[in-house]
């Protein structure tokens, strides 16, 4: 069976993600791969390493955990996720990262965030 690219990613949410990226990188070892911030300086989106392993984080409150998903069609997958009643908890959107998302939360309040953005994983 040939290799396939991975979508399934976790995230966390931090109030202080840079702080975060460092302390991560020197207390578990893991490798920055990606940051993108905003013009005010806050990290939108970070993607750390350890081995084929990537997390993905942000800045943000309160500090959460969730997966990331990348899909398709993720208008399509909204409007299905809409139709079913999942509870959205940010409608979706295009961000600065160039992906177009949404996030929302199952029965039992698990974060389920899905987009268009893939990391790149070699």
């Amino acid at each position: 069976m040939p290799a396939q690219t991975p979508n399934v990613f976790p995230f966390m949410r931090f109030a202080d993600a840079e702080g975060a990226l460092e302390w991560l990188s020197r207390a578990f070892g893991f490798n920055e791969r990606v940051v993108y911030r905003g013009d005010e300086g806050t990290v939108h989106h970070a993607e750390i390493s350890l081995g084929p392993g990537i997390v993905m984080f942000g800045e943000g409150g309160p500090s959460e955990q969730g997966v990331y998903v990348a899909v398709e069609d993720v208008d399509a997958h909204y409007a299905r996720a809409k139709a079913a009643g999942a509870e959205i908890v940010r409608e979706i959107e295009d961000t600065p990262y160039e992906s177009r998302e949404y996030t929302a939360r199952d029965p039992e309040g698990h974060v389920w965030s899905f987009g268009t953005y893939r990391p790149e994983v070699t």
